[in-house]
């Protein structure tokens, strides 16, 4: 019996195992993936203490930590949970505990246009990190307008001849300080006003139609726009979530059901503002919360 099972392992997960380890109380993290969406960032430069480090070396840092506190990892996928608590995995095994820290995060948003899901894999991507290199000296374009679209674009300008941020509204809604980035970046143009409404080619991508009526030649196409939460699990318990499918927590991160609490991005905490720092706090609290409860 675990006094706390953390559901996810992004920095919301290892930083509520730091916390956990650190207030004596027995912590389990079940993830299928670790790190999160942090494993996909170049370079990240707003995390204290680190003037640039990229995402895979801050995951694995805060992975080395996580272990070396005798906290178990076992990467798996979840499939249910149970009050009481019990998780059951994607392998049929079952870990119970007395406490749900559900810091699961969010999945990638699908355009759903006629090619998206054909071409998959054929020119069609959901992450410029894992897949940019492919795309040497090809014509790319990135769809969306907040910061993981600019940062994407950023990335594929290293290895693509040309590069094209398509975005449905104007401006770019991402922050000035990566607008100012690709302001300085030859290859990267930016078309506002515009929506993607098919992608099309033989074997693999090779033109995106455009609701303006234009086609464009291109040889990939990476979809960047935003994320839903992972909240279904959650759901099943009578967890509370808003209109946009968040997890409703108080400034304790607790959930409205007894013994489940919830952080990170799949959560309306920190104002939803989502970032790793924010992240890590309210990974952090929630712990803290637990600790509290059980005095």
């Amino acid at each position: 019996m675990y006094d706390i099972i953390i559901l996810g392992a992004g920095p919301a997960g290892m930083s509520a195992a730091i916390y956990a380890a650190r207030f004596n109380l027995k912590a389990l993290i079940i993830s299928k993936e670790i790190g999160g969406y942090m494993m996909e960032a170049p370079q990240i430069e707003n995390y204290p203490g680190f003037k640039s480090i990229s995402g895979l070396d801050l995951a694995n840092s805060m992975k080395e930590q996580v272990k070396s506190l005798g906290v178990e990892i076992i990467e798996e996928e979840v499939v249910e949970i149970k009050k009481g608590f019990s998780v059951k995995t994607k392998d049929n095994k079952t870990y119970k505990g007395k406490n749900i820290l559900i810091a699961m995060g969010t999945a990638r948003r699908k355009l759903s246009i006629k090619g998206e899901d054909e071409f998959a894999g054929k020119g069609v991507s959901y992450c410029a990190t894992c897949d940019g290199a492919f795309f040497r000296d090809k014509v790319v374009a990135v769809i969306g307008g907040a910061n993981s679209a600019v940062v994407s674009a950023l990335v594929l300008s290293k290895f693509a001849k040309e590069v094209y941020i398509l975005y449905r509204k104007d401006p770019l809604r991402a922050d000035p300080y990566w607008i100012n980035k690709i302001a300085k970046i030859k290859n990267i143009k930016v078309q506002c006003c515009v929506n993607v409404t098919e992608i099309k080619g033989t074997k693999m991508v090779e033109t995106i139609i455009l609701d303006n009526g234009k086609e464009m030649k291109v040889n990939g196409v990476f979809v960047e726009i935003g994320s839903m939460p992972v909240a279904a699990l959650a759901k099943t318990l009578g967890v509370k979530t808003d209109d946009e499918g968040y997890i409703i927590v108080d400034n304790s991160q607790k959930t409205n059901v007894e013994g489940i609490y919830a952080a990170g991005d799949i959560s309306t905490g920190s104002n939803k503002m989502r970032q790793i720092v924010t992240g890590c706090a309210e990974g952090a609290i929630a712990v803290d919360s637990i600790y509290k409860s059980q005095k």
